[in-house]
């Protein structure tokens, strides 16, 4: 997929309304650029998993860096082309607040037909302090038309 401003759109407007589940959580671009992707997850108190401490649910988090991982990939793709998770690896490094969540992916590798992207999701405030890192394959089906 190029970069350009249509095709950006294209990809923001399929994201953030054409798949339910995101559509669901909210997430949304806040950008989008070849092998780059950085999305926004506000906040929503449904995503507490332990309300003792309270933290966010870590299946919130690992769904934020597989959307964003996916993301960052689809920016060297087409908008039609089909991509599938087939490996993640996320690693919890602290609990996550209740707060609005940033995920930022980059592609790290790119053949025909599978992608490997490293993600790092933080919080506005603290963009130096990493919640969660996660690092994903994904398989790549180029749609011919």
């Amino acid at each position: 997929m190029t970069t350009d401003n249509s095709s950006s759109k294209s990809l923001t407007f399929f994201l953030e309304e054409q798949i339910p589940f995101n559509k669901h959580l909210g997430i949304k671009v806040v950008a989008a650029e070849n092998g780059f992707a950085r999305l926004l997850l506000p906040f929503k108190p449904e995503f507490v998993g332990d309300p003792r401490r309270p933290a966010l649910h870590g299946g919130i988090l690992s769904t934020l860096i597989d959307t964003c991982g996916g993301t960052a990939l689809w920016t060297r793709c087409r908008v039609n082309d089909a991509i599938a998770t087939i490996d993640m690896r996320v690693d919890y490094l602290r609990p996550a607040p209740e707060a609005d969540l940033i995920a930022e992916s980059n592609v790290r590798l790119m053949g025909n037909r599978v992608g490997n992207v490293h993600t790092r999701v933080f919080i506005e405030e603290k963009p130096d302090q990493s919640i969660a890192e996660g690092r994903a394959v994904y398989n790549i089906r180029r749609k011919t038309s």
